[in-house]
């Protein structure tokens, strides 16, 4: 069994999408289908096109929720992927936050990097833009030596 967690930016233009997708699917394909299980905070962008690549290749998906109040801090326009995501886990961890602060956020990063053995980060390599940020999130993982496969198109600039 091999547990694959994501971190990423939340928005990206459709060509650095289109790439980091495909990446994610190459990386995700070395695993058998099987014995994969992909963890997931299932926010919009590449938290949930990861969940999506997970259980097309016929893996297991495990989602955590940062806060109570997590499903209406996520965009509207999201929440029904979002809950379509969350049915098809196999578990869903909710953290006791009552609110999706950066703290929580921060906090459901750190669980799901705890929980894997490698992490998949949609990345332009630079700091975050504010706390509990994807660049954070790598920090974090390197700190507990967890391997993590940036993925990124050279010379791209995130907006």
């Amino acid at each position: 069994m091999t547990v694959v967690g994501i971190t990423g930016h939340r928005v990206l233009s459709p060509a650095i999408e289109e790439y980091t997708t495909a990446e994610a699917l190459r990386l995700l394909r070395r695993h058998a289908s099987g014995s994969l299980v992909g963890v997931s905070c299932l926010a919009e962008g590449a938290d949930s096109t990861f969940a999506e690549l997970v259980l097309g290749l016929g893996g297991q998906l495990v989602v955590v929720v940062p806060a109570q109040n997590y499903r209406e801090f996520l965009p509207p326009e999201h929440r029904p992927e979002y809950d379509r995501l969350r049915a098809a886990a196999i578990r869903v961890r909710t953290l006791e936050h009552p609110e999706a602060d950066l703290e929580a956020l921060m906090a459901a990063s750190r669980v799901m990097v705890d929980e894997v053995d490698e992490l998949i980060a949609i990345w332009d390599g630079r700091p975050s833009r504010g706390y509990a940020g994807t660049g954070d999130v790598v920090a974090y993982a390197r700190s507990t030596k967890t391997p993590v496969h940036v993925v990124w198109p050279e010379g791209a600039v995130r907006d």
